[in-house]
């Protein structure tokens, strides 16, 4: 019974899962940091999965580096 369960929530409602999930660990966050240090970790998570997905799809990181922080 449980695989089904877990199978239902993991692959025919992956979006709602994680959007659960997603809204509880800001839910978490707003209350026990407060709102400017949860929208500081969301800004790190998201600026090091946007350098996590430029590295994974091999483009060049060091070009783009030097674009924003021109030398």
């Amino acid at each position: 019974m449980w695989d089904r369960v877990m199978y239902l929530l993991l692959v025919e409602n992956r979006g709602k899962t994680v959007g659960i999930l997603l809204g509880l660990l800001a839910a978490i966050l707003f209350v026990s940091y407060g709102f400017f240090k949860t929208l500081f970790i969301i800004i790190c998570i998201a600026t090091g999965y946007f350098i996590g997905k430029q590295l994974d799809e091999n483009k060049d990181f060091e070009n783009w580096l030097n674009r924003i922080f021109k030398k």
